[in-house]
């Protein structure tokens, strides 16, 4: 298993012929802004949909924005649409692609991360900190905003910022 970028993949229809294959109504709708090269104008041209992968198998999903459905707000960078096909649950692989959005907000200097409260059910065996909740909106109540894990391995981060190619502006 690995995991890859949507926007940087060369197979992006093969991609979205996976997500398509989501049984949740929000995945249909990322699915739908894919195909219609929205999702960047939604929540920044940044945007990153991570995938963990398995050969041509795509096991979970998730996005990594400068933005999130909650505006106006300050607050960035968002985990959005955090999806694991179901043969596949149980196993905290979605905790990858989590692990993932975590090192790219230590490589951006960013003390948080910030997860709608649907998120929450997902993530909640997946040792992430929540650390507080906040009231932003009337809209939706509350939001998560998750400490990111500090990397032990400096050579990671290094890495990281190789591979981003100055993606790194969220």
């Amino acid at each position: 298993m690995k995991i890859i970028e949507y926007f940087t993949s060369e197979k992006k229809e093969h991609w979205l012929d996976e997500i398509k294959k989501c049984d949740w109504e929000a995945g249909q709708y990322l699915h739908q802004l894919l195909s219609e090269n929205s999702l960047k104008r939604m929540v920044g041209e940044t945007a990153l949909v991570p995938m963990l992968v398995d050969g041509d198998k795509l096991i979970a999903f998730c996005t990594f924005a400068p933005l999130d459905d909650i505006q106006p707000t300050d607050m960035s960078p968002w985990i959005g649409f955090v999806y694991t096909f179901p043969d596949y649950r149980g196993h905290r692989y979605v905790g990858m692609l989590l692990d993932y959005a975590e090192s790219i907000a230590t490589v951006m200097n960013r003390e948080y991360i910030y997860i709608s409260p649907v998120i929450q059910d997902c993530t909640k065996n997946m040792d992430m900190s929540f650390i507080k909740w906040t009231r932003i909106s009337k809209v939706r109540n509350h939001v998560y905003i998750v400490k990111p894990l500090q990397w032990r391995d400096r050579t990671k981060i290094d890495a990281m910022k190789v591979v981003l190619n100055g993606r790194l502006r969220l």
